[in-house]
This record gives C-alpha cells, structure tokens and sequence, in this order.
C-alpha cells in the first residue's frame, strides 16, 4: 500500500460535500479521503452512513436512535441518498485524483452497538445479528469500494472501520437501550475473530480506528489490520505499538485535536513524533515510512478555520519526518 505522509480521519464541518471533497484534496493531496458531513443531521452520521451500506437489511431512525426493522422506510432512503451525494462529489471534484484514497465506514462492533434489534436490546448483544451485519456490511463495503474506484480510477482506495466502541463492549461499559444498566463484556477472542471476519472479506487494506482512551492495538493489529489508527496521546501502551511496527503494520498517529486549540508549529509536532519513534528504540530512518499523520480524531466537532489548519497541519509536520 502507497501509504501517505498525512491524512484525515473522516469527518468534517459543513454541509457541502463538494466543498469539503475539495478541502481534503487540497490540503491532503498525498493521502485523501472521503468526507463525512454529520452536519447535515440524521443519515450523515457514523451509524446512519454506515447503516446505508448495508446490503438486504433495512433500519430506520426512533426518538432513541437507530433500529433495524423488516421494511426499509424514508429513514434509510434518505441515508443512501446522502451517500450518493458524496459519491456525486467525489467525481466531480476528485474524478482526476491519483493517490492513496480512504473511505470511511463504523465497524461491525460499532455498527451493532449503535444499532438496536426489532425487539430487544441493542444488536451487539446477539451473536447471530451481529453475523448478519458483518455479512452484510462486508457485501455492502465491497460494493462501495467499486463505486469509488469507477468514479475515481487513478486512487488507490482502502477502507478505514471506525470502533470507537470496542473498548466499551470489551470493558462491559455500553449502557442498555433502558440505560438502567450496562451491557455484559465480549470477551476479546470474540471481538478479535467477528473483526477479522470482516478483515479478511474485504479486496482492499483496512485500517482500524479508534481514539477512546484503552484503544485495544493488539487486538486489532491480531484482527488482519494493515493499519491502526489512533490518538498518540492516548497511547501509552509502548509494547503494542512495538510489536505492530515489528509485524509490518502501519500506524495512523492523531497528533493534534479534533476540537479547536491553539495548535503548536508543525515542526514541534514531528519533534513531538520523532521523540516517541525514539522510545520505543526504533531506528529514525524507518518512521517516514511506518507513519501517517492525522488528526487525533474526526474533526465534525470543529470551526472550518479550524479544521483547515489542522489538515495543513499534520501535512507540515510530516514534511519535517521526512530525510533531509
């Protein structure tokens, strides 16, 4: 994999898919993305988007959040409309892009805490729904992938599974739908093998993210990760981000917020980096090449005069990682 100096983790501010295709092949124009606008509400967001991936289930959205049901509904059609927007834009903006290009998607983990059965509690808490939305969502990511390399042919594309709710499902620490209690602990081995399921389904390299603190890097590098991205001041862990560089795989390292704060000069962020690489005793011609930089995560939280300046950013602060 072509991987790039600097990237994005996903989402952005906004409501103009257009806009923000154009934002990211700008400042990003080594490693781009496909946005994700949650600003345009219910449908945009991580479980909606990702829940208009899949293929032959249908969902719809309560006063509670999201619910799988029999018959999709405006809920769903809604939600693949957006998606489809997104795709329009990419073309239209990016239709020329020749690079590394990585689409978004919430992992099974995720996607099953986030999403609640017909009946019942949340899909997490049944093996057999959380079989089918990995089969599904596999099916569904597949399809996504073509899409994106048909309108974008020059791109390398790879998908990168959002699991911000892996530590919790791992700690016993997501509440039940009730919210009167929380939901029993999985144990890894499970998490491990359903992630890897997914894994090993997908044609394309698939980076795992996660920036809750207690991010599980052994697991998901053990699950067929190419890459783990992350939050470097969550990580403290040296061991794990040790054996994933040994095993070959790549490391998304966020480096600065999501939200705005005054940032440091791009130059003390690779200092920052370059003192970790150091650390952990590996050998400083190897970084270039073992990272890419981002921000710690998805940046819908923040200003655009912010969100700009963190891509610009992470994109100066790899120059400085870079041989002179």
């Amino acid at each position: 994999m072509p991987w790039g100096p600097a990237s994005g983790v996903g989402s952005l501010p906004g409501t103009d898919p257009a806009e923000a295709v154009r934002l990211v092949v700008g400042e990003l124009p080594g490693f781009a993305h496909l946005p994700e606008l949650p600003d345009r509400g219910p449908g945009a967001d991580l479980i909606g988007r990702s829940a208009a991936l899949l293929v032959d289930l249908a969902f719809d959205l309560t006063p509670a959040g999201w619910r799988l049901v029999p018959r999709p509904g405006l809920d769903q059609r809604r939600a693949k409309e957006l998606l489809d927007r997104d795709l329009d834009a990419l073309y239209d903006v990016a239709g020329g892009y020749d690079g590394p290009l990585k689409l978004q998607a919430a992992g099974p983990w995720t996607l099953a805490a986030g999403l609640e059965r017909t009946r019942g509690d949340r899909a997490v808490v049944d093996a057999g729904a959380r079989r089918d939305l990995v089969q599904s969502l596999a099916e569904g990511l597949i399809a996504h992938v073509a899409a994106v390399a048909a309108r974008v042919p020059g791109a390398t594309v790879l998908v990168q599974l959002d699991e911000p709710s892996v530590p919790a499902v791992l700690q016993g620490g997501l509440p039940s739908v009730s919210g009167f209690g929380k939901l029993a602990a999985v144990e890894s081995t499970v998490v491990e093998q359903e992630l890897a399921d997914l894994v090993r389904r997908l044609p394309v390299p698939v980076v795992l993210h996660c920036c809750a603190p207690r991010m599980p890097m052994d697991l998901f590098r053990a699950a067929g990760a190419a890459g783990v991205s992350f939050d470097l001041g969550l990580v403290q862990d040296l061991d794990a981000v040790g054996t994933a560089v040994e095993a070959g795989t790549h490391l998304f390292p966020g480096v600065v917020p999501g939200t705005d704060t005054p940032l440091p000069s791009p130059k003390a962020t690779a200092s920052r980096v370059q003192a970790w690489w150091r650390e952990m005793g590996f050998a400083a011609e190897q970084l270039p090449g073992a990272v890419t930089l981002t921000p710690a995560c998805g940046l819908a939280g923040a200003t655009p005069a912010y969100a700009r300046a963190a891509m610009a950013h992470v994109r100066e602060a790899a120059r400085y990682l870079q041989p002179e």
